[in-house]
């Protein structure tokens, strides 16, 4: 503010100073010009006066005296124009002058006028001529500098004047700046009336204190969202953490540290739990640097949960700290369109993780009790469809008993493919596979069951190859279109697309069925959870299908998505 203060005076005080002297300038010229031409006319008039008195002998004693040759230059013309006396030429050697404007005008009128300028704009002269009562005409002319040429005369002289100004008008402007400004810095900010204020400053400072009062009203409002902030998550279980977009702890609370083994000691210093993020934490407290989250807890998972939410996904991941187990599920935080950071919050899953860990080791059992009953079924279905009873309706029949059987065993071994997946201890062999010729292979395999519940069932999409175990992804397809088929309505329709989406494979199954009411779709993921558990004992479901693809997705590293709402059907997206 001050420079431009500065440079706008200088700026005026030049701006003056160039029009003045070019005004002044002019307004000289113009008055030189209008002198010159009042001498001019004077000095004819009196040659009219002693030409009518003396005649040519008048000229002749001028011209003898000396004063033929004066500053002016008087010509005498007859009334045809031809020159009979020039004080500055011989008159014979002039040519007519009768077409002169000034001539011509005295013929006509008695008297005339007129200024020509020399092509070099260096030079005008101005011409007055009368009429003598014999006819001829007396013409007096007057030769000066040009209003332009006498600019140029006092362009040397202006420049001088403009270097002393132009020194006068840095030292003026320099010190009225700092009075204009003096009164604006010395303005206190807390109580801007204080001291002396320009009148002119008035509305400044009417506006500086209401916007000081409404910065004190945000002020508290935003202490005491601060405050209600604060009591919230100080007093919950779960622990909570923000973090910017860098990753560094902008907030947390007490269970987040206590969650993942740091608590305050005594004096504020915190004391080890075996976790290497208390060495950050006591730097925190000692120099109150940044802590990086990372720094908390160094596990794979919890690095990878925060990373991704960083890049503007949910992510959730499991967290194991001494014996006790965490579900770490964090969100992007975005302000006006851009990510800003991250919420993180740690739920204790210990008891939950126990009672997972007794349902799945009843589901192994269960799974083994019944493998032995079901092979016996298909081996007495064996014998009936060898001919070993009678033969009526034995093709029927055992017909349909080794198909159940069957059916069982492979539903007893998904049971326990699903508790091996849940261990992760068995490896399985890997290979490329065709996501697409696999989904093509189930989608002819269920087009009987789509036809029987009246549903169209199609395939879409191109090749995809995916790193997997083919038996485990034939068996998350097939759940998929299963459930989409037998969870639909009549002459509903199951599309499932198989696409390079981003550089990653992508399966979808959308169906256009019941869909899914929200309080469910956390939970359908999980064994023998069901919906309606009326309509899928109708249907034959066991509560294993989503299980299955859940697990089969964590075992190829994929990422399920589910999209639904009752009465508009359900989307499942597997991102491999």
């Amino acid at each position: 503010m001050k420079r431009k203060i500065y440079w706008n005076l200088c700026l005026v005080a030049l701006l003056t100073m160039v029009v003045s002297a070019l005004i002044t300038t002019l307004l000289l010229c113009q008055d030189l010009q209008t002198q010159m031409r009042q001498a001019v006319m004077t000095e004819v008039r009196y040659l009219e006066s002693a030409m009518e008195v003396s005649g040519e002998d008048y000229l002749s004693h001028l011209k003898s005296r000396g004063d033929g040759n004066s500053v002016n230059r008087i010509t005498w013309v007859d009334a045809n124009g031809s020159v009979l006396y020039d004080s500055y030429a011989d008159s014979e050697s002039l040519e007519n002058h009768k077409d002169r404007p000034e001539i011509a005008a005295a013929l006509k009128n008695g008297h005339g006028e007129s200024v020509r300028t020399s092509r070099t704009l260096a030079e005008q002269t101005y011409y007055y001529a009368a009429r003598l009562s014999d006819g001829s005409v007396i013409r007096v002319a007057s030769t000066t500098k040009s209003a332009l040429a006498t600019v140029f005369h006092t362009v040397p002289v202006m420049i001088a004047m403009a270097v002393l100004i132009v020194l006068g008008v840095l030292i003026l402007a320099e010190f009225q700046t700092k009075r204009i400004i003096a009164p604006i810095n010395q303005m206190n900010p807390d109580d801007p009336q204080a001291g002396d204020v320009y009148d002119e400053l008035a509305p400044l400072v009417r506006r500086l204190e209401k916007q000081k009062e409404t910065i004190r009203q945000q002020m508290e409002i935003l202490k005491e969202k601060q405050e209600e902030f604060s009591a919230i998550t100080e007093n919950m279980r779960e622990g909570f953490l923000v973090v910017d977009s860098k990753g560094d702890v902008m907030s947390y609370n007490k269970s987040a540290l206590k969650l993942l083994g740091i608590s305050e000691g005594e004096e504020g210093m915190l004391s080890r739990h075996g976790n290497d993020g208390n060495a950050a934490w006591e730097e925190h407290e000692k120099t109150d640097a940044n802590v990086n989250i990372i720094s908390i807890n160094r596990s794979e998972n919890f690095r990878r949960v925060v990373d991704e939410a960083l890049k503007g996904s949910h992510c959730e991941e499991m967290l194991d700290v001494g014996n006790r187990h965490y579900q770490i599920i964090a969100n992007p935080v975005a302000e006006s369109e851009e990510r800003s950071g991250a919420v993180v919050v740690i739920l204790d899953v210990t008891e939950q993780q126990g009672r997972e860990e007794l349902r799945r080791e009843f589901t192994a059992n269960v799974s083994h009790e019944l493998k032995t009953p079901l092979t016996s079924i298909s081996g007495y279905a064996e014998i009936m469809m060898n001919g070993m009873v009678q033969p009526a309706d034995m093709g029927r029949f055992s017909g349909k008993i080794y198909k159940e059987a069957q059916r069982l065993i492979t539903l007893v071994g998904d049971i326990i493919r699903l508790s091996q997946l849940d261990e992760e201890k068995v490896q399985m062999e890997k290979s490329p596979v065709d996501l697409h010729l696999l989904a093509s292979d189930v989608v002819k395999r269920l087009q009987d069951v789509a036809k029987k519940n009246q549903v169209t069932l199609m395939l879409t999409g191109k090749p995809t190859v995916v790193n997997g175990n083919p038996q485990i992804l034939d068996e998350m397809i097939y759940n998929l279109c299963d459930n989409a088929i037998k969870y639909n309505k009549p002459f509903g329709e199951v599309e499932v697309n198989v696409a390079m989406i981003k550089d990653h494979p992508v399966l979808t199954v959308e169906d256009d069925g019941i869909g899914i009411p929200p309080e469910d779709q956390e939970r359908i993921f999980e064994r023998f959870y069901r919906v309606d558990k009326s309509h899928s004992r109708q249907i034959g479901g066991t509560g294993l299908g989503l299980s299955i693809v859940k697990h089969g997705a964590i075992y190829h590293k994929a990422k399920v998505e589910l999209k639904s709402a009752p009465g508009e059907g359900t989307t499942v997206r597997i991102t491999f």
